[in-house]
């Protein structure tokens, strides 16, 4: 019983805050002088036509999605094969790239951003003879590089261990019926992980999103993400009072997140049983 109200408070703790802001998003300028728990007089959708088109949040919005699309590709091109190989196989070194995998858990991208802003401006000072504009920094391909190979630590960890959990039947069963490693991969272990990938790029999708230090320290300009578009559109509306904008542009931010979770949501409940031995 306890337990369930905890539960309840905690529910409500997130839906009301998240109802207000949806609710407040349709809000005229005038009607924030007024209670703030007041409902609004109608739905003034022009807060989200002036935070997509005039705030250049949609333009944010748009980088945003092709940076999270681009890492999450890049993640399971090469966690998948990698958990794989470290669960189903022995060989040499095997012990030493497993604890590096758990060493990078460890590291926290944001406290090595500036070598890595370093590191890409000296690569641009060696190109520059070629690339007088650069190519390293202000890249949304270069950003999307860097959140992949930040993120694969714990991608490779959380994959591994599943892997590593189903039983040899299924390996085997496969393997008297002719299947080759890669089929046995491919068609049997990366169907039955479909959870713990959910769950991965779940995650990975939240970090994508909501990154605002990386963004913005590599990105420049038009290219800048969701987040530091965001950041600019608070304390642009804040100077001139007009939060009916800077919620419309919160319900934007935070639309994706919603949606990404509906779809992936079904794929975490179920378990690793899937299919059988015949």
């Amino acid at each position: 019983m306890v337990g369930q109200v905890v539960l309840v408070i905690a529910a409500l703790g997130i839906a009301i805050p998240t109802l207000w802001v949806f609710v407040a998003s349709f809000k005229d300028k005038s009607e924030f002088y007024g209670s703030p728990w007041t409902w609004p007089k109608g739905l003034h959708w022009q807060n989200y036509a002036d935070a997509f088109v005039d705030a250049k949040l949609g333009q944010y919005f748009g980088t945003s999605v092709l940076v999270t699309v681009m890492s999450m590709a890049m993640v399971l091109v090469i966690a998948l094969p990698c958990s794989y190989v470290l669960a189903r196989f022995d060989f040499p070194g095997k012990k030493i790239l497993k604890l590096a995998v758990q060493a990078g858990l460890f590291i926290n991208v944001n406290y090595i951003v500036v070598p890595i802003f370093l590191m890409l401006v000296d690569a641009d000072k060696l190109l520059y003879n070629i690339m007088p504009n650069g190519f390293f920094v202000n890249n949304v391909f270069i950003l999307a590089l860097v959140y992949a190979s930040t993120s694969l630590p714990f991608t490779i960890f959380l994959l591994q261990d599943f892997f590593a959990s189903i039983p040899k039947d299924y390996e085997e069963a496969a393997m008297i019926d002719g299947a080759s490693q890669t089929r046995i991969m491919t068609r049997i272990f990366f169907p039955m992980a479909m959870p713990a990938i959910s769950m991965s790029m779940l995650f990975n999708f939240l970090t994508y999103w909501n990154d605002y230090i990386i963004s913005m320290t590599l990105m420049t300009g038009n290219n800048r993400t969701v987040q530091v578009g965001l950041l600019n559109l608070m304390q642009t509306q804040k100077a001139a009072t007009n939060y009916g904008r800077l919620y419309a542009g919160m319900v934007i931010v935070m639309v994706p997140v919603l949606i990404f979770y509906a779809v992936v949501q079904k794929k975490l409940l179920e378990t690793s049983t899937m299919g059988g031995i015949k």
